[in-house]
């Protein structure tokens, strides 16, 4: 299919979660290089659309022409009550607003599927989608029956690849390998408003992403507390945020072995964008904020427990380091020569 560079009409569908959506991106800026008066929209969840408002299309750049909410979570929630459905057609409107001849569907789930076949289509449009499972991703066979265009990846394939595959197959692009720039957010920067403040960080400080929802993710409280102390020792705030009252217990419980370390109340995915920027390091496990961090291109060492490293390692920046991997926890002397070998040339 020949692709028109002026009356291109392209959706994303890309719904969640945090990390998935943020490994999605680099492929609006492939499109927006080779196509760059095509209408690039997105549909997602609703509750990670944030994560798209720094790529809307303003005077300085074109990047994401319309964010398409989606709601799924809520109104599964209230899938008998009125206004749920009332939701759920106020979005049908809206995605059907636009008649698209490309789709680029890069989750391989039923539900990303459906979103490819409620939307309005041409004729002779292209819905590619996954043809296969990847290793450690979920992935529903059923979802093929919605596409036009099956595209076949590796088993063992990074999350930014993969949508490089479906993008590339469905534009009929020659394969977007790693030698080709990977871009997250718009060329100028975001410049968040500084949220930081109002938390009471003090810079410098460095960011423990600690907890994550998989228990067998995690790395042990000790190597976090021993962590913790070599740091705040050269001066550092140290910050242990949470997203879960079980989370926060424990960073209240690392906190008073951290001499000087914060436990700052909850924060929204957009007062993040302020607050890991102006981190002076970020150390995480395999979780959202953490690959947030890694996407920013702020210091950051990625810890790796009980997922494959090759499945989301950071290999985009030199601000970046991934440690450990799939049942090898990394020890904590590991973890601690690499943060400072990060953090060496950041502080003021």
């Amino acid at each position: 299919m020949t692709i028109s560079t002026n009356s291109s009409k392209i959706l994303l569908v890309k719904l969640s979660s945090l990390g998935d959506v943020l490994h999605n991106l680099p492929i609006v800026w492939d499109i927006r290089k080779r196509f760059p008066n095509a209408q690039i929209d997105w549909v997602v969840e609703e509750g990670y659309v944030h994560l798209l408002t720094p790529l809307l299309t303003n005077r300085d750049f074109r990047g994401i022409d319309r964010i398409i909410p989606f709601g799924l979570r809520r109104w599964k929630k209230s899938i008998l009550k009125r206004k749920a459905w009332r939701e759920f057609f106020a979005f049908k409107k809206d995605l059907q607003r636009v008649e698209y001849n490309i789709i680029i569907e890069t989750q391989g789930l039923l539900k990303s599927a459906i979103v490819c076949a409620l939307a309005k289509k041409t004729s002779n449009a292209v819905v590619a989608g996954l043809a296969n499972a990847t290793q450690y991703s979920g992935y529903e066979p059923l979802a093929r029956m919605f596409y036009s265009q099956s595209v076949r990846v590796p088993s063992q394939c990074h999350a930014v690849d993969r949508s490089r595959y479906i993008a590339c197959s469905a534009l009929d692009l020659p394969l977007i390998g790693r030698a080709e720039r990977v871009d997250f957010y718009s060329p100028t920067g975001i410049h968040q408003v500084g949220a930081h403040e109002a938390f009471g960080l003090k810079s410098p400080y460095v960011i423990f992403f600690h907890s994550t929802a998989r228990e067998a993710k995690r790395w042990a409280q000790s190597n976090w507390i021993t962590l913790g102390q070599e740091i705040a020792k050269l001066g550092y705030q140290i910050v242990l945020p949470w997203g879960s009252d079980s989370e926060k217990l424990i960073s209240q419980k690392l906190a008073l072995h951290i001499p000087g370390s914060i436990v700052p109340q909850a924060f929204s995915i957009e007062e993040a964008f302020s607050i890991i920027e102006r981190a002076a390091l970020v150390v995480g496990v395999d979780t959202g904020l953490a690959h947030l961090a890694a996407v920013l291109e702020v210091p950051t060492v990625e810890i790796y427990c009980d997922s494959p490293k090759w499945k989301t390692e950071g290999y985009w920046s030199e601000k970046i380091r991934n440690v450990g991997d799939i049942n090898q926890p990394p020890p904590m002397n590991e973890v601690l020569a690499t943060s400072l070998e990060l953090i060496s040339g950041v502080k003021n």
